[in-house]
């Protein structure tokens, strides 16, 4: 047996006792080989079918939180169609208990199908707060603004009607024009419903992005909750980021991973190492609430 599985079959018997070995080392064997994610994915699998109980999974990184669940998807539309039922469920339970409802999205390209569907749904959007986990310091005319996309891919038909709460303002210092962007959205009904997330191939979640400066401090779930001034790698380099106090203010967390690059980010985020290499372990080791992975490898 090869180090590698020798090393799956010892964290599958962490996570369900020896009974479970055979089970889950087939799941593997049908889907991508034996790397950590799919041992969670398994996990997942396993423990919905109520043949063991709560997982422990310290073994595969002491540090990891075991509120991670992570669900596999065979594609990106099924990944897609997925969340957008659950996000649709949670805004549309909120509605009912609490007569409003609040969400806070990510930018980029790859919640572009999931806004879709999102429009499509039958909310009675009027009375659901829209905001951003982060945004580019740029104008909203221009192509790489988190706003402009919200409103050309999620905002229209019914979810027009949705209030809509941008992050940038006018201010050029990156200390006051976060400041402001958490004036803009701090009264905002919190817990948020839900908090979707997405993360890069360097890790990097909303805009808090490794070694930049004030990241530690980003990353300290107990701080108040804020928006901070964010600095990534390329350009646009300067951005605002909720902090990670802020995103876990959250009744329902959810991150969306599609591809076999962002897969492996993940595989070594559950692994040990600084969160200041990789922001996102921050995420997956906090223990305040579960936080739900969907992943597609295509």
């Amino acid at each position: 047996m090869s180090a590698l599985r020798a090393r799956m079959r010892a964290v599958t018997s962490a996570i369900c006792g020896f009974k479970g070995i055979a089970y889950l080392a087939r799941i593997a064997r049908e889907a991508d080989g034996p790397g950590l994610l799919t041992v969670l994915a398994c996990k997942h699998e396993y423990t919905n079918r109520a043949h063991c109980a709560a997982p422990d999974v310290s073994t595969v990184d002491p540090a990891a939180s075991t509120a991670l669940d992570l669900r596999r998807h065979p594609d990106q539309s099924t990944l897609m169609d997925a969340v957008a039922g659950i996000v649709e469920g949670a805004l549309g339970d909120a509605l009912a208990a609490r007569g409003e409802a609040s969400i806070a999205v990510p930018g980029g390209r790859t919640p572009v199908p999931l806004f879709e569907r999102l429009a499509r749904c039958p909310l009675d959007w009027a009375r659901v707060h829209v905001t951003l986990t982060d945004e580019r310091a740029v104008p909203v005319t221009e192509a790489t603004s988190n706003e402009r996309l919200v409103r050309e891919h999620l905002l229209q038909g019914a979810a027009a009607g949705a209030r809509f709460y941008p992050l940038m303002n006018g201010y050029e210092d990156p200390s006051v024009r976060a400041e402001t962007a958490w004036s803009q959205i701090a009264w905002l009904p919190r817990p948020f419903d839900v908090v979707v997330l997405g993360m890069g191939e360097d890790g990097h979640f909303a805009s808090l992005f490794p070694r930049m400066p004030g990241l530690a401090a980003a990353l300290d779930p107990d701080v108040a909750p804020a928006c901070v001034a964010a600095c990534a790698p390329v350009a646009p380099q300067a951005r605002i980021s909720l902090n990670l106090a802020s995103l876990l203010d959250t009744r329902l967390l959810l991150l969306p991973v599609v591809g076999p690059a962002k897969r492996e980010v993940l595989e070594r985020a559950l692994q040990a190492g600084a969160q200041e290499d990789l922001p996102i372990r921050a995420l997956l080791r906090q223990s305040r609430l579960p936080l739900q992975v969907h992943h597609a490898d295509a």
